[in-house]
């Protein structure tokens, strides 16, 4: 990171923020939608589910001597094959957010070269030919590596601006450096 960035010059701008599950959550959706394994996943799940519940059906309807158990069983897989997928996004990010939550606040620096993310015990720059796509939320720019298998991101919190107008700027950087999902 240059000099321009640390006193908020060109078009560097400063994000501090503190760790809000929340944010880690939305971040961490956002990165599965982008991905084509997790579309593939939830409608695998989804489909499990219904074979599992048809299979539930035809033993209590068709069978000559239903089995209410099989039924039953054959009900609960395919409910715990849609929780589970279901599920995957929270314990995801509940596991990142304790990580970052450790740290306690985080100060992000944006410029023309990339990022900065600087925490109590880390000091982490990210070029952007790392994260060259980002997608925005009401609450957050999410920077997204280019695989599509989902194995990496960056957040930063609109809430992290000392000035709203600040989101506009950092649009703008982005718009100049990186592609809009």
């Amino acid at each position: 990171m240059n000099e321009a960035t640390d006193n908020g010059t060109r078009d560097g701008l400063e994000l501090v923020y503190p760790p809000v599950f929340t944010d880690v959550s939305e971040a961490v959706r956002v990165r599965l939608r982008a991905t084509r394994w997790w579309r593939v996943l939830r409608w695998t799940a989804r489909g499990a589910c219904v074979l599992a519940l048809a299979v539930a059906a035809l033993e209590l309807l068709v069978v000559r001597d239903p089995d209410p158990g099989t039924a039953v069983v054959m009900t609960l897989l395919g409910l715990l094959a849609v929780s589970a997928a279901e599920v995957l996004p929270w314990a995801t990010a509940r596991s990142l957010f304790l990580m970052i939550r450790s740290q306690g606040e985080a100060r992000a620096l944006v410029d023309a070269d990339g990022g900065r993310w600087i925490t109590r015990d880390t000091d982490v720059v990210i070029r952007w030919a790392m994260l060259p796509q980002y997608v925005e939320t009401p609450r957050l720019f999410v920077l997204l590596t280019a695989r599509r298998t989902g194995t990496g991101f960056a957040y930063l919190p609109k809430s992290g601006f000392a000035d709203p107008a600040d989101a506009d700027r950092l649009r703008a950087v982005l718009d100049r450096h990186i592609t809009r999902r």
